[in-house]
Order: C-alpha cells, then sequence, then structure tokens
C-alpha cells in the first residue's frame, strides 16, 4: 500500500446543473454515476465556482486563488504563472502526474506542470491530436461525425471559419484548433469516437498500466472533459433518454429582466444575437429552448457515463482503497434561465455559479454524507494537497475540504460567506463583477454601474425578484455590502466597492 495516497481528479467542463428538474416537476440531467460515486463519499450541495469564466475558473482550480490574484482574469489573457501549481508540488513531493484532456488555463498545458499524457494549449481539440488518431486506429473506430440540427450563430459569425463550417443537416467533423461551437446535434459515430469516452479510456488504460506495476510510489492522474460544454453532440443512445416535448419551460425564462442588470440583455447569449439588445424578446421560441435543453441533457448523461469508467475502473482494479477522487466542473451553464441566455460570460445567476461536487475517500470519508457548507472550487487544489500531506508554501484563498470531510477540527471554524467574481468574457467585453453570498442563502451581486441585485435564495431559488430594488430591503442591502467589502478585503481584492456600486 502507498505511504500516500492517489489522487484522482474528474472535471467536466461548463455543466448545467442548478435549477435543473429541481422544481418544475420536468426531466433532470441524469447523472447516475456521479450520483452513485457521491453516495459513496460527501457531496458538497451548496458548492459554487470562483468566477463563471473557463479560463480563469481553470486557473483557481490550479491554484487555489482568485482571478484578482493569480491575474488570468479573462478567456483570453494569459499571463504567465507566478504562483504555485498543485500539480507542481506534487510533482516535487514524490508524485508522478498524468493528465487527461483539457487544459484552457492560461500559457502552456498540463506537460508544462510535471504531467504525462494529453494535453494541448489553449482551448484545444482532441479530435485533431495523434492520439486521438492512434485510439481510433487500434479500436478499429472512425473519427467522430456529427449531425448538425441547429447552429446557433448570428449573421455577424459568418466570417468566422469555423462557424462556417456549421450547416444544419449536415455531417460535421470538428478539424479546427477548439471543439466549442455553438450547436447541437447528433454524433452519429460509436459513442466511443466522443471526446469523453476518448479521454476516459486513455485514463483506463493508464490505470491498468499502474495496476501491473503495483508501485509504492504515489501518483495523480486528471481527467479534464471537454463537455458537456456546448456543442451539444450527445449519441442516439444518449438523445433518446430525452424528450423535448417532457422538458417544462424553465421558470426564469420568460423574465423581462426589468429589474436586472443591463449586461443581462447583452453579453450574454452572443450566439444568439447581434451582440446588441438580444434577448428581449428572446429570439428563439420555448420549443427551440426544449430541443436545446434535451440534448444538452442528454450531453451531461453521456459524459457522466465517460466518468464512471474511471470511477469503475478504480474499483475494478483495487486501485480505490488508497485513492482520493474528486469530481465537479469548473462553472455552471446560464442555458433557458433569466430570459433565455446561453453560455455564461459575466452573468453570475445561480445557474452559472452553482455547481456539482463530491469527494470520495474510503476509510478517511465515511460514505452517504452531504454538506451543504458553503464551498467553492479554490477549495479543490488544496484539498488535494491536504490528501497527500502537502500544503502550498504561499497564502491561497481555498481551504481544505478534508476539515468537512474528514469532521476535522476546523469543521468548526468553516468559512460562513463566500466571494465570487467576474471580469467579464473578454474579447471586448470586460465587465467587474462581485457576488457575495451568507450561510443564510443570502445574496447579494453588484456589476459596475449597473443595478445592483439581493436575494433570498430559500424563497426565491431561481431569482425571480430583485429585493435590493425594494426600499424596505435597504437594511439587509447594505449589511450585504459590508460582508462583500470585508470579503475582498481578506482576499486582496484590488477593485474598491465603490467602483462596483450603481
Amino acid at each position: 500500500m502507498n505511504r500516500k495516497p492517489n489522487i484522482v481528479y474528474i472535471l467536466n467542463d461548463h455543466q448545467a446543473w442548478y435549477g435543473h428538474g429541481m422544481a418544475q416537476g420536468g426531466p433532470k440531467p441524469m447523472r447516475p454515476n456521479f450520483e452513485k460515486f457521491a453516495a459513496e463519499g460527501m457531496e458538497f450541495t451548496n458548492a459554487y465556482c470562483v468566477t463563471p469564466m473557463c479560463g480563469p475558473a481553470r486557473r483557481s482550480m490550479l491554484t487555489g486563488l482568485y482571478p484578482h490574484t493569480h491575474g488570468q482574469v479573462h478567456n483570453e489573457n494569459d499571463p504567465p504563472y507566478r504562483h504555485d501549481v498543485y500539480l507542481d508540488i506534487l510533482a516535487e513531493n514524490g508524485y508522478t502526474n498524468y493528465y487527461y484532456g483539457k487544459w484552457h488555463a492560461g500559457p502552456g498545458c498540463a506537460y508544462d506542470h510535471h504531467c504525462t499524457g494529453l494535453s494541448q494549449s489553449g482551448y484545444g481539440n482532441p479530435y485533431n491530436t495523434p492520439e486521438y488518431a492512434e485510439y481510433c486506429k487500434k479500436r478499429g473506430l472512425p473519427r467522430a461525425q456529427h449531425m448538425v440540427e441547429r447552429a446557433l450563430r448570428p449573421d455577424s459569425y459568418e466570417n468566422s471559419h469555423f462557424f462556417k463550417k456549421l450547416k444544419e443537416g449536415e455531417l460535421y467533423q470538428c478539424e479546427d484548433y477548439w471543439c466549442g461551437e455553438h450547436a447541437i446535434g447528433l454524433t452519429v459515430t460509436p459513442k466511443e469516437t466522443h471526446e469523453a469516452f476518448f479521454l476516459a479510456n486513455l485514463a483506463c488504460d493508464k490505470l491498468e498500466e499502474l495496476a501491473k506495476q503495483d508501485s509504492d510510489e504515489p501518483w495523480s492522474l486528471r481527467v479534464d472533459f471537454w463537455g458537456p460544454h456546448q456543442p451539444f453532440f450527445p449519441t442516439k443512445e444518449f438523445a433518446d433518454l430525452y424528450d423535448p416535448e417532457s422538458i417544462p419551460m424553465y421558470p426564469s425564462f420568460e423574465n423581462d429582466l426589468h429589474d436586472k442588470p443591463e449586461n443581462l440583455t447583452w453579453e450574454v447569449s452572443r450566439p444568439l444575437g447581434d451582440g446588441k439588445h438580444i434577448i428581449r424578446p428572446n429570439p428563439l421560441p420555448w420549443s427551440e429552448w426544449q430541443k436545446m435543453l434535451a440534448r444538452c441533457y442528454a450531453h451531461i448523461t453521456m459524459v457522466d457515463a465517460a466518468g464512471g469508467l474511471v470511477v469503475d475502473k478504480l474499483r475494478e482494479l483495487g486501485l480505490d482503497e488508497n485513492t482520493i477522487v474528486i469530481w465537479t466542473t469548473d462553472h455552471g451553464d446560464a442555458i433557458a434561465c433569466q430570459g433565455g441566455h446561453f453560455d455564461k460570460d459575466s452573468h453570475m445567476a445561480q445557474e452559472v455559479e452553482r455547481i456539482p461536487m463530491a469527494i470520495r475517500w474510503p476509510g478517511s470519508i465515511q460514505p452517504g454524507q452531504t454538506s451543504d457548507r458553503l464551498v467553492f472550487t479554490c477549495d479543490l487544489p488544496v484539498t488535494m494537497l491536504d490528501a497527500a500531506g502537502l500544503t502550498f508554501p504561499e497564502r491561497v484563498d481555498g481551504k481544505s475540504l478534508l476539515e468537512l470531510g474528514c469532521h476535522r477540527p476546523g469543521e468548526k471554524d468553516w468559512r460562513t460567506s463566500l466571494m465570487c467574481e467576474t471580469y467579464g468574457h473578454g474579447y471586448g467585453l470586460t465587465l467587474l463583477g462581485r457576488m457575495v453570498v451568507d450561510e443564510n442563502n443570502i445574496k447579494y451581486t453588484c456589476f459596475e454601474g449597473q443595478q445592483d441585485e439581493l436575494y433570498d435564495l430559500n424563497a426565491d431559488p431561481y431569482e425571480m425578484k430583485n429585493l435590493a430594488c425594494l426600499p424596505e430591503y435597504d437594511d439587509l442591502k447594505q449589511k450585504m455590502r459590508q460582508l462583500l467589502r470585508q470579503k475582498q478585503q481578506e482576499s486582496c481584492d484590488p477593485v474598491p466597492l465603490e467602483q462596483l456600486l450603481p
């Protein structure tokens, strides 16, 4: 048995979860493998992402720091790494790191942080790698092909070469440098050709190799799926699980946004409009959104099945007893919420901020536990280092979830409030925003110079009634502003609160 535990980290990308199937009586995204996994350890039912943007969020999941500290505040700005990365610390302390999948966390890739496996710089595209070609050849598989049912882009996108290739009713092979097209459809080749199963099978092959080696040296293995980020291209097996007509209208879909910050009307949903006021009224009827949600849900279930292969392989090989496993996502998805959004951007609704998260560690974390304490993605690298008996050498913003999972003394002093932040998507769309939520599920959000927001999430989980507009809640609003100021000071946030207020 290893002196230190092995570490497996499964990361879905951009996953719709909060609110879907929660109250409206319709189908919810099926995640049987995640739910089984969560029941074997501790599920965190009040988990948040530090920021709703991929690149900044993913770097925070490597460093345990807010974007305002590590410096990557947009997807396209790639400042050099000046802070410690948990992968490097593991490697410097005897761990061998294996990494399979998406990077999208600033310059370089996982290979620059003591990892081997499959990693590309930037957003990446697994379908154009030599490893994918070899994988298909070895297994006698064709390259993945997708039937495009709907291409979600306005006329203004026609000059973009990778959107020109998305022709509705035609087969499509993703051959560009990315695979994040705004589209829905079906993968018409076997599911094993999809990137999720490609990565899962590479990881399973490595686990079999490690089991044969039977070494006492510890290792970490990370699987970063590109999905369920759009394009939503499930295979028929998973698409058949969802009837679009059975999906009831999302509660906030028809919200007229009269009491919301202005950015909700223009920055989000760029694939559906012209970059201006694009969702009042929504350009697509609910019947089209039902189709999008059905494909989105099916894609989530497909990625869940791929992640389940990795979890099951650990058990099959007898590696699970000395392995801590974390399964989560980098952020949520705004799909269909608040007037009918698509994607995320600077939007800080619960659908974007709240994420699924669970940890399993046999012998250390008792199965069947749930925690509603406030946790967020900065906690994850701290947790992995803690499991290995290590720490970041400098101050970080995250805390070890083992304080909760193992019921250590630090559980009593766990945070009672949490701040999240955004700088907008970038690409010329910079927008400062901060959000704070307390242990009573009171949430306050403010964007630079725009209408601020205040919600009682217990009474209003879909954020339909902005209490910040009502004079009788002024005292509560001021209290939450002071709490936000406190959280900014604790994290050395350089943005003055006064700059964010309306």
